[in-house]
């Protein structure tokens, strides 16, 4: 018996596939979700059922969008005719002559292609597309035996150069499905030439640890943005993502609007369409800020890269002229705690949803419940979603703001209630269950905590020993602050008992490793053999009569001894 592994460069079944041959005929085994069903060899392949969440909001997403599609084309049509009526009437009637083709550039097993050939509705045709010769021999039966011969077309290629072989206008893709294991930015230049105007991008980033600050120079060769380690680097990753592909389209006059960004287990998936327009792209410039972090108290200030001020004319009283702000936003120490700042973005700093959009992908899932294996779920991200506040960038965290000066935690719903009791909104993010999003300057927020430390006050000691949290608590409260709780501090999702933060569904759960079994009980078999190794070594030890910390006197006696004698 012979094995072998296929690492290419793509699709994460590429990657994550091992093989492995047999002169006996081999099982499969049937995975049914939505309503597909497709087959997998014994053999470890990969297939992820934690991302069937990501899969069901992706078919709700394009259900909606397919009906807003089709309609936008037909509206531009009766605006490019001036005897509209009659052709109106003969387009609308039958929307076929519309038509919706999808392409899924890293398909896999075909899953997520099948799923939306039976799912979707209004869809004209699907490209499953997969660098790996036998990932698309996997998807060609997949979808015989799912019986959508009809809608879904296999590619054996590079997925960027199939789309570039769809740049031209009448050959671009309604929607582009990008789901790659890892960072999409080496897809993108191709996605932004390829989606029709007005067409929707589908992207999902695996690489977290990139996004969320653990490597900012990484961050910056992917992105062309430096990421932040702070307490919001969920809601950062996605603005980050945002504004790569923003200055991926502006280079072909084109720019985005995001209709739905999600933070979700070990990823980040955002929706939005892709528009021509060189005029709309001198306005990205005030879509996009630089964040000054400061390292005290994890305060972010945001500098918008520019903005437009009215400059009316006769002739145009409406007309908008650009203006560069003025720059540093913060001095040289943070007003609240004396310390320095770090420099990151640029970010996204427009809204990263469109309430409307959401409304309506939240009503299909409400009316469909039982199409979506995770419909639940979806409610509740979704609930929250629409609850957030659309023009506050970042959040706070509860547990960060008490840490950092070392105080009994407020409750959550006290803090809420403050902040509403001072005038100012507040929400959740989807992105964190004890997120603050809130537009109350900084100096309310540190008020509210040194109204609080009052009643509950740190311990000499500590104060004494932290000079950041003595700075902050030693400050005088300017502001007029009310603890009182109210009842609308309660934000509905969380009165109505929706599922807003899920625990881990499986052991052993989340993004896999590159060459582990995804299904069945050997799923990350190697993270399980790895469990507790360095305390099972000291067991092992032990009972050989060697202690790790006599392995480890005698290895320093030895280095001494060594050293003795080179000397």
């Amino acid at each position: 018996m012979k094995y072998f592994r296929s690492f290419l460069r793509y699709s994460p079944f590429q990657k994550i596939m091992k093989m492995e041959t047999s002169s006996t005929a081999t099982s499969q085994k049937c995975i049914k979700e939505g309503q597909a069903e497709i087959r997998l060899a014994s053999e470890k392949v990969f297939y992820n059922p934690v991302q069937e969440f990501n899969r069901d909001l992706s078919i709700a997403v394009l259900s909606v969008f397919t009906k807003d599609y089709i309609e936008e084309k037909l509206a531009r049509a009766a605006k490019s005719v001036k005897k509209s009526e009659d052709i109106v009437e003969d387009v609308t009637g039958n929307n076929s002559e519309i038509p919706v083709t999808v392409l899924e550039a890293l398909s896999a097993t075909g899953l997520r292609s099948v799923r939306y050939a039976k799912e979707v509705p209004n869809v004209t045709k699907i490209i499953a597309n997969d660098l790996s010769e036998q990932a698309v021999e996997t998807i060609r039966s997949n979808i015989v035996h799912n019986g959508v011969e009809g809608l879904i077309e296999t590619s054996h290629d590079d997925a960027c150069m199939v789309m570039y072989k769809h740049k031209l206008p009448s050959k671009r893709f309604a929607a582009i499905d990008l789901d790659p294991y890892g960072c999409p930015s080496i897809f993108l230049d191709s996605a932004v030439q390829s989606v029709q105007d007005g067409g929707l991008l589908l992207v999902t980033a695996t690489d977290m640890a990139v996004l969320a600050g653990n490597s900012p120079e990484t961050c910056y060769c992917k992105y062309g943005a430096v990421s932040l380690k702070t307490k919001s680097c969920h809601e950062m990753a996605l603005r980050i993502l945002l504004q790569c592909i923003e200055q991926h389209a502006n280079r072909y006059s084109r720019y985005i609007v995001p209709l739905l960004s999600i933070s979700a287990d070990f990823y980040i998936r955002v929706f939005v369409k892709i528009y021509s327009g060189a005029i709309h792209c001198k306005k990205t410039t005030s879509k996009l800020s630089m964040a000054f972090h400061c390292v005290g108290c994890d305060n972010i200030t945001l500098q918008p890269l520019g903005g437009f001020k009215p400059n009316p004319t006769e002739k145009n009283p409406q007309q908008m002229k650009a203006f560069l702000p003025p720059a540093p936003a913060v001095g040289e120490h943070c007003v609240h705690c004396n310390q320095r700042h770090h420099l990151g973005g640029p970010i996204w700093s427009d809204p990263i949803h469109d309430d409307v959009f959401v409304t309506r992908v939240l009503s299909h899932v409400q009316g469909n419940p039982g199409l979506f294996g995770t419909a639940k779920r979806i409610q509740g991200v979704l609930a929250m979603v629409r609850e957030e506040l659309p023009d506050v960038p970042l959040y706070y965290t509860l547990d960060k703001l008490f840490g950092r000066v070392h105080l009994e935690t407020m409750p959550m719903l006290t803090l809420r209630s403050a902040i509403l009791n001072a005038g100012y909104k507040v929400s959740y993010s989807h992105a964190a269950k004890l997120s603050i999003k809130t537009a109350a300057p900084a100096q309310v927020i540190w008020d509210i905590i040194r109204t609080w430390e009052k009643t509950h006050p740190i311990k000499p000691a500590k104060l004494e020993s932290d000079p950041v949290a003595k700075h902050i608590l030693s400050q005088d409260i300017r502001s007029g602050i009310d603890l009182s709780e109210r009842p609308d501090a309660n934000p509905i999702s969380r009165r109505d008992g929706q599922l807003r933060f899920q625990f881990n569904p499986t052991r052993h759960w989340g993004p896999g490793s590159r060459a582990a079994v995804n299904i069945g009980e050997e799923k990350i078999s190697k993270a399980i053999r790895n469990q507790n190794k360095y305390s099972n070594k000291d067991k092992t030890a032990e009972k050989r009569g060697h202690s790790p910390s006599n392995q480890d006197d005698s290895h320093k006696k030895s280095n001494v001894n060594f050293e003795q004698t080179v000397m």
